[in-house]
């Protein structure tokens, strides 16, 4: 053991001194190989990108034409509008003028003709006659004298047509009787025209209507001309 270190089987600096400088070379080679030798293999080399990607793009196709115009449509002529000259202005005139009897179509007319109309328009129309004037209308009928209350220096009409009533059956199942005073008022030709119950008796009331307006009076004057007067009558009911 102590052999060993006094003398070392390993020395430093046993080899040769090119040692070193060989390495490196061999080193050097070995390297430049690595990277030389795939360079030279040209089929396996990546093939480069095209150059398209600096081409500018093409410029966007020109605009379509603008479409021909509209053929032009010619107006429509303004129709023409017949005036007649009978017609009346829609616009009151500014002045009115006399007339000449050109309006009408007469031509070559000077002044009046004989045998014309008294008081005719100077320039008239030969042989045109004015119409005879509408004549007047009827006078309005007088109207009706109004009824006079019999009283006084009017004297109650008398009766001519006498029509007794029919007494009501259920009034007489009722044992209802009594005077219905009615006013009636008579034309005057006599007749009955109206009648109202003054005096009323319900179950009895109708049946003294119905027998008034079938009574018939003398008719009364009044200055010599027949009136219609206004009086009062009573129907009696009585039982039997």
């Amino acid at each position: 053991m102590f052999g060993d270190i006094v003398e070392p089987s390993i020395k430093v600096g046993s080899r040769a001194w090119y040692t070193v400088p060989v390495s490196i070379l061999a080193h050097t080679a070995l390297i430049a190989a690595a990277i030389i030798i795939p360079l030279m293999a040209a089929d396996v080399l990546p093939t480069p990108p095209s150059m398209m990607a600096f081409v500018a793009a093409p410029p966007p196709p020109p605009p379509p034409p603008p479409p021909p115009p509209p053929p032009q449509v010619a107006p429509a002529p303004k129709p023409i509008v017949e005036v007649n000259p009978s017609a009346a202005p829609v616009v009151a005139p500014s002045e009115i003028k006399a007339e000449t009897g050109l309006e009408q179509g007469v031509k070559d007319v000077v002044g009046g003709v004989e045998g014309g109309i008294a008081g005719g328009v100077a320039g008239g129309i030969v042989g045109l006659e004015a119409p005879p004037p509408p004549p007047p209308p009827p006078p309005p009928p007088p109207p009706p004298p109004a009824p006079v209350r019999v009283g006084g220096n009017i004297k109650p009409p008398t009766k001519t047509r006498d029509v007794k009533p029919t007494y009501p059956p259920i009034a007489q199942s009722a044992r209802v009787q009594g005077v219905v005073i009615i006013e009636a008022t008579i034309g005057p030709d006599g007749t009955v025209q109206e009648a109202k119950v003054l005096r009323s008796i319900p179950l009895l009331d109708a049946a003294a209507l119905d027998a008034v307006k079938q009574w018939v009076f003398t008719p009364t004057t009044l200055n010599g001309q027949p009136v219609p007067v206004i009086m009062t009558v009573t129907v009696n009911f009585t039982l039997q």
